[in-house]
């Protein structure tokens, strides 16, 4: 299979922090240095100045690991960019006076509606294979088409491939882990989203105004029609249980309705139409989340899509792939970093790779510190491997930095001087040492599942090995779940209150 340019990752970010500062530009890039990434972050681990962390940290504050209250999804022309998770469930948003990207950001809410952390996790399993369409046109007039019927499975497995991949790894997986937990219902219906519903009706794109950006790259224009959009927080799937834990007043929600006329959007953005970005991968066309951000992010910032990408070289292994980054990262190497992420997840951003490597001249430095040692061990996860950090050495101005991990405790020693961290360790120093017994047993499992499994996502594509930012991100989220029991969510909410 192949796939729209080389791949690539979203910009200069550590994409490993769960902690860090994500992308807040709708194209997925932000002005500023190149965060160096390592192994994931949960925050607080001792760090030696210029180093970086290399395995879990101490949670500062557990992880929110079920659906949140019900907040707005706001700022269409300000999507957050894929990997940073929305929490919140989406319901009818403020209107600015402009509405740039509204289709994008309707769009947006559903996946997180689908996909978003810690918000609903419905396994999108109706079809494996996803069906392209003849034309751009015709690629986005199916996703409204799905939009309007309320179909968010047909919705999300109309995406590009690699995106609907994705999205459905992602939700096969987090929608078990939750009815596990008693947080959903057993009898969900895993092709049907409640509480939230999109209809359109009237659409009309102008075809001749259509932006062929290269040979596998079209930007359609949305001219006309309706969207409706409703939302009804008390349909959604939770069981009593969890809604008296979460909402012990009552969820006190109230369904809204709300109609846009998408001429009145365009007229309001100056007759700016609303854009839709499309793909062909294989010889078929289909919409791409993933593209439409970029481009909206690229139109807000007065810029146009590169001429030339960065192709895709990959790694003989998972180990090599994972290395081959940390080592790019730390040398300031943006297009090795680029290089190293998959050429279909991260098509969109091989793309923007020139203007990437541009943007980070004079931002990114090396800094200093060379890997001297680095011991993995990898595991199957689905669709993937993961690497899982064993023994990290590094050094920097002959300062030398060893981190070990032994089970459920990770061992930093500094020139000498060793110190030891330990799931029951983490648990004391978040919940203090007068908590509730069921609280410290809640946070000792989430800690030490934590350290156990927290590693770096790897996918092969046509025979190479490369770094999967997005799964790595998402696979804490779903380790955290994996990590607790049914009895651990309501000592951890107790712990809260």
């Amino acid at each position: 299979m192949t796939y729209p340019g080389s791949g690539g990752q979203w910009p200069p970010n550590d994409p490993y922090q769960q902690g860090g500062q994500h992308p807040q530009q709708p194209g997925g890039y932000q002005q500023g240095g190149y965060q160096q990434p390592g192994y994931p972050q949960q925050g607080g681990y001792p760090q030696t100045q210029g180093y970086p962390q290399t395995g879990p940290q101490p949670t500062q504050g557990y992880p929110q690991t079920g659906p949140q209250p019900t907040q707005a999804y706001g700022g269409y022309g300000q999507q957050q960019a894929y990997g940073q998770q929305p929490y919140g469930y989406p319901v009818p948003p403020e209107q600015p006076k402009k509405r740039k990207g509204l289709v994008i950001g309707i769009v947006a809410a559903v996946v997180a509606v689908a996909a978003g952390g810690g918000v609903t996790w419905w396994a999108l399993n109706r079809g494996s294979t996803p069906s392209g369409a003849e034309s751009p046109t015709a690629a986005a007039t199916s996703l409204v088409n799905a939009i309007g019927q309320g179909d968010v499975a047909g919705l999300l497995t109309g995406l590009a491939p690699a995106e609907r991949d994705l999205m459905t790894t992602l939700n096969s997986e987090t929608t078990k882990e939750l009815q596990r937990l008693d947080v959903y219902k057993k009898d969900v219906d895993p092709n049907k989203i409640q509480g939230f519903e999109l209809k359109t009706e009237g659409l009309k794109f102008d075809e001749a105004g259509a932006e062929k950006v290269n040979d596998h790259l079209t930007i359609t224009k949305l001219i006309e029609g309706k969207v409706t959009i409703s939302s009804d927080a008390s349909k959604l799937p939770f069981t009593e249980e969890f809604i008296e834990l979460a909402f012990p007043r009552g969820m006190n929600a109230k369904p809204e309705t709300e109609t846009i006329d998408i001429a009145d959007v365009v007229k309001d953005n100056d007759g700016e139409p609303i854009r839709i970005a499309t793909v062909n991968v294989d010889g078929e066309w289909y919409p791409s989340l993933f593209y439409t951000i970029a481009d909206y992010g690229l139109q807000d910032s007065k810029k146009k899509w590169p001429k030339t990408s960065i192709p895709a070289k990959g790694a003989d292994s998972p180990e090599a792939a994972v290395r081959g980054l940390a080592d790019a990262a730390l040398d300031a190497d943006i297009a090795r970093v680029i290089e190293l992420l998959p050429p279909d997840e991260m098509a969109v951003i091989h793309d923007l790779g020139p203007m990437i490597v541009d943007m980070a001249k004079g931002e990114a430095e090396p800094s200093g510190v060379k890997i001297t040692k680095l011991e993995t061990e990898t595991v199957d996860v689905e669709g993937a491997t993961k690497v899982l950090l064993k023994e990290f050495e590094a050094e920097k101005d002959g300062e030398k930095v060893r981190v070990t991990k032994d089970g459920e405790c990770y061992a930093a020693e500094v020139d000498g001087e060793k110190e030891q961290f330990c799931a029951d360790d983490a648990a004391t120093q978040i919940g203090g040492k007068r908590m509730d017994p069921d609280a410290k047993k809640a946070l000792t499992n989430l800690v030490k599942g934590m350290i156990a499994n927290t590693g770096v996502v790897t996918t092969k594509v046509d025979g190479k090995w490369y770094v999967s930012p997005i799964r790595s991100i998402t696979d804490i989220q779903v380790t955290a779940l994996k990590s607790l029991e049914p009895e651990d969510i309501k000592a951890l909410f107790k712990l809260a209150e």
